[in-house]
């Protein structure tokens, strides 16, 4: 029985294929190549694979149609891995349920590590429990934040808007997915409220709000939190 991570790749250029299935398999992925999108939603429905990676641009429908057809029933991470760079595509596939959206050339380190972090967000990850980056840490059931090892206090919104990013650290949440979570879904689009909610998040736990350690800006899209480093003790799952 095979026990690898098993990685659908939907992408049409055959260079890109053969390079991302080197780099997923030298690291004991299972990849399976789909350079259609109609054969890609075969195989993610015949193969359940834990992780898909898909294009936009395809040659025989729109990414977004398959994006939005794999959503319908899929619940694995789906990783855009596009050269479209545009603002409005990253929000558009992020809002349509891609768990992330890497733009074409990437580094390796970067494309593991969105995989990592999409694999960890599914699989329900108990370290969840706490979030740790450098100084601050998010303790979820206590309720309790600690910058330097002092307690930082928020108020009741900047408390849900910082767990809620720790809580998806190292993914992109758009402007809209946060102001839905926070105020709802009838909330207006005018993201001016959250933006003063961020500014005021920065100056209690930033050293630099202008150079943020913590909370990043995907400008035009969302926003994005240092990814969690927690790596708990063994007794705390006994």
């Amino acid at each position: 029985m095979n026990n690898r991570i098993s990685v659908l790749m939907i992408e049409d250029d055959k260079n890109i294929c053969s390079y991302i299935n080197t780099l997923l398999s030298a690291n004991s992925y299972h990849v399976i190549s789909a350079l259609t999108g109609r054969e890609g939603l075969n195989l993610a429905a015949s193969l359940c694979p834990d992780v898909i990676l898909l294009d936009l641009g395809l040659p025989d429908m729109d990414g977004y149609d398959v994006l939005q057809q794999l959503r319908l029933w899929n619940r694995a991470p789906i990783i855009v891995v596009s050269a479209r760079t545009m603002e409005t595509d990253k929000v558009t596939a992020l809002d349509m349920g891609a768990d992330d959206y890497i733009t074409k050339p990437f580094s390796n380190a970067e494309l593991m590590a969105r995989i990592r972090t999409s694999l960890r967000h599914c699989r329900g990850n108990p370290y969840d429990r706490i979030y740790k980056a450098l100084d601050l840490e998010i303790h979820f059931e206590k309720r309790l934040i600690f910058l330097e090892g002092k307690e930082i206090h928020l108020t009741q919104v900047e408390y849900q808007l910082l767990t809620l990013l720790a809580a998806n650290s190292g993914r992109v949440l758009t402007y809209r997915f946060i102001m839905s979570a926070i105020w709802g879904p009838y909330i207006d689009n005018n993201n001016q409220i959250l933006r003063v909610n961020m500014a005021n998040i920065r100056h209690k736990i930033e050293k630099n709000p202008a150079q943020p350690q913590y909370v990043f800006t995907e400008i035009g899209v969302g926003y994005r939190m240092h990814e969690n480093e927690y790596e708990p003790s063994l007794n705390e799952f006994q």
